[in-house]
């Protein structure tokens, strides 16, 4: 595939994206979870336990898809024990939600690898620094 400076980066960065979440949330759903639901816990354990659906959605919402129910998600999360309502409605994690949590961290890097297969760091960190001095260009 030959390619020009005149190819349309807004075309590719869509493809990319929609391509990149695809494969990732499949893998994902091989391990029986979803991205939300991941996103989810890690955002319980990782930025205070003990939120509000609301609260959560508020933290996420630079990267929430259209498609993503984060009522319906935590309603699946509470089904299988991974987390837990307390007294006053707020989400917590359970030990199962933690360890759940952990599972995927240490399946991760196997995405990530297959991701990046043949793609050394230095061409990663050039194409992000291309694309954050378009944004920084538009912004």
């Amino acid at each position: 595939m030959t390619i020009s400076p005149a190819e349309p980066a807004a075309y590719w960065t869509g493809v990319a994206y929609q391509k990149l979440i695809a494969f990732t949330r499949a893998r994902q759903a091989e391990l029986g979870f979803t991205q939300p639901q991941l996103w989810l816990l890690r955002a319980l354990i990782e930025g205070g336990d003990g939120r509000t659906v609301d609260e959560l959605r508020e933290a996420m919402r630079d990267y929430l898809r259209p498609e993503d129910d984060l009522v319906a998600e935590a309603e699946t999360l509470l089904d299988g024990r991974l987390v837990a309502v307390d007294r006053l409605g707020r989400l917590r994690v359970t030990a199962a939600g933690r360890e759940a949590c952990e599972r995927w961290r240490a399946y991760a890097p196997r995405i990530r690898a297959r991701i990046h297969e043949g793609i050394d760091d230095a061409e990663y960190v050039a194409a992000l620094a291309v694309l954050q001095r378009m944004i920084r260009n538009v912004s």
